[in-house]
């Protein structure tokens, strides 16, 4: 018998390769919701000027907002839908890449996470969507942002979940997300 869990999709990449965008299509494709980067909101309150210490904070906040999600998904009175898809905008691999790229060292505590949590299928956003200024968004050369998608891929390659790398335009990126989640689905 196949178990009922929560397939959980993190879609990862530098900044600016259109994650936000593809986890909010994927949950209306699949009828089902999506974790947003806790990042996004805790900077936009708290300013740029960040601290080695506050990458913890935002890893700690951004397990604790997935946990929410997954709570909603597994609750049946809380679920809209019976879907057992979650679609998650950033995991602790990209709080990794963050903290070291950023201070050349990561907590502990994220590196446990990332042994600790499981995830069922990565969505590897390439950089080859054109820069979208944001007064959140650190590093607008190319350049940084290759480096930075070749450190993610290596990554990837290097770990057991299942991955694919998503890019083209915004129809070629869906549509590559979409058989990408198909294929595990019908695993």
């Amino acid at each position: 018998m196949r178990e009922n869990k929560i397939k959980k999709i993190a879609v990862i990449g530098p900044e600016c390769t259109g994650k936000s965008t593809l986890c909010s299509q994927l949950a209306v494709h699949y009828n089902t919701q999506w974790c947003p980067e806790f990042a996004r909101g805790y900077l936009q309150k708290q300013g740029m000027k960040y601290s080695y210490e506050n990458l913890l904070t935002i890893a700690k906040g951004q397990v604790a907002m997935e946990e929410e999600f997954i709570q909603r998904i597994s609750d049946p009175q809380l679920a809209a839908n019976n879907s057992k898809l979650l679609f998650i905008d950033t995991d602790m691999y990209v709080m990794k890449v963050w903290s070291e790229f950023v201070f050349g060292k990561c907590h502990q505590w994220i590196l446990e996470q990332i042994i600790e949590r499981k995830y069922d299928l990565y969505l590897l956003c390439n950089t080859d969507l054109p820069w979208v200024k944001d007064e959140l968004r650190e590093y607008p050369d190319l350049t940084t942002r290759e480096k930075l998608f070749r450190i993610y891929k290596d990554i990837l390659i290097n770990q057991n979940t299942p991955w694919a790398m998503i890019g083209g335009d915004a129809d070629s990126r869906l549509n590559n997300a979409i058989n990408a989640v198909d294929t595990l689905l019908n695993k």
